[in-house]
């Protein structure tokens, strides 16, 4: 074979090679599922964006998780940021049975006592003093703050701040204390500092009442593997949780009591934690509606349940960038992935595609708050005035994002429920 003809026969064979290295086409319309919620939805004429509530799916959750709960022995406590609803945590409490919340936000914790005043409330992350001086300003109606309501304390400095203002209101404050339990975010991190905000609770009954430990634990499941299990990490933070719970019986024993709040785990951890005999709650938020961080190993069982909806505006064909004129096509016949082009009602949320299959951010174009950009293949058939899925990565920022939450059961919109504010 003459020299001139290996070396094409060659470049044809790397041309070839390379080319057979292309993304596979990955397009395909929607699932029976999404296309049955796209004709609710167009049906209920919500034709914009949208957060979307499978309650069938939620339902499935919030049972998963009680049930769990129910045979360790456990209360479920509701994280309300979260599900920052009042018609979504009426819900949940109703199917879960439980009036326990946990609140992190103040015009949020105000809401709560107004709209479920027999909630038990536990803070999930200290307050400055002027925040809990601004909520006995505003609290009003049927809630009682001295049996319904626990702060989150870190520090004695803080709890000093807390008795002062307890003492000027003549009030006595329900505390409950923060405990670093390998999160490394603040609370308690030694004998010595507890004993001293034991001593201080000790010494001021008619303002500080001792109503138990937090400590929360989210690390358990993501850290990696070579620096121990899931198992092995857990022993650790129960280990943290006993010493201190040591320390009151045998140093402070006056402030024990059997009905203290023993407050752990979050979503991640909240299966690990039901054959530990330690904690006697367990907070649930964001792994009843499961987002897509929440897909991990500890939470198998549960449906993912929320849902952003969002029409196309239009669509331009394959991907062109602006600047490179016709260069451009080199990308959509690379990929035939980028062979459509949708522009889509807003965007740029912390949410991933879901439907259709093969939808995908084009972090080239760069991202919009306004017309979002993402490309499919065309054997998806994309129509202007579809709508496209995403999933949120997290829930207690993106839900607040969308106005009413649109609850869907079946082929039926069920209800639209307002979102919580401030």
């Amino acid at each position: 074979m003459k020299r001139r003809n290996l070396l094409l026969g060659a470049g044809a064979l790397a041309i070839g090679g390379t080319w057979a290295l292309r993304p596979s086409d990955n397009g395909r319309p929607h699932s029976a599922y999404f296309a049955s919620l796209q004709d609710t939805l167009r049906q209920a004429g919500l034709m914009r964006p949208c957060a979307v509530i499978d309650l069938d799916c939620l339902d499935h959750n919030i049972d998963v998780s009680t049930r769990a709960l129910a045979k360790a022995g456990k209360q479920l406590r509701i994280v309300e940021k979260s599900l920052p609803s009042p018609e979504l945590l009426s819900y949940i409490r109703d199917r879960s049975g439980s009036k326990r919340l946990m609140s992190f936000h103040l015009p949020f914790l105000i809401a709560d006592t107004q709209n479920m005043p027999d909630a038990d409330i536990l803070l999930g992350k200290p307050m400055p003093v002027a925040a809990a001086a601004e909520f006995y300003a505003a609290v009003r109606g049927p809630f009682k703050a001295e049996q319904q309501l626990q702060w989150l304390i870190d520090t004695p400095e803080r709890l000093k701040q807390y008795q002062e203002l307890a003492a000027g209101l003549s009030l006595r404050m329900n505390i409950n204390i923060e405990l670093d339990v390998g999160l490394h975010r603040g609370g308690v991190t030694s004998t010595e500092m507890m004993s001293e905000m034991f001593t201080i609770i000790s010494a001021h009954p008619e303002q500080l009442r001792f109503s138990g430990f937090m400590g929360y634990d989210p690390f358990v499941v993501m850290l990696p593997a070579v620096l121990g299990s899931r198992e092995q990490q857990l022993d650790k933070v129960m280990a943290i949780y006993q010493s201190h719970v040591d320390l009151v019986k045998q140093k402070f024993p006056s402030l024990w009591r059997d009905d203290l709040t023993l407050n752990t785990a979050g979503s991640p951890t909240y299966a690990l934690h039901l054959d530990e005999r330690l904690s006697t709650e367990l907070a649930i938020g964001t792994g009843l509606l499961k987002p897509s961080h929440y897909d991990i190993a500890t939470l198998a069982e549960h449906k993912a349940a929320v849902f952003i909806s969002t029409p196309v505006l239009k669509t331009t064909g394959p991907m062109q960038l602006p600047g490179l004129g016709r260069a451009s096509q080199l990308f959509s016949a690379w990929d035939a992935n980028q062979r459509e082009s949708l522009f889509l009602y807003g965007g740029q949320w912390l949410a991933d595609p879901e439907s259709p299959q093969g939808l995908q951010i084009n972090g080239l174009y760069g991202r919009s708050a306004n017309q979002e950009l993402m490309n499919i293949s065309p054997r998806a058939n994309v129509k202007v005035d579809d709508l496209v899925f995403l999933r949120p990565q997290q829930t207690e920022a993106v839900l607040l994002q969308f106005g009413d939450l649109i609850a869907v059961r079946g082929n039926e919109v069920i209800a639209q429920w307002p979102t919580l504010k401030g």
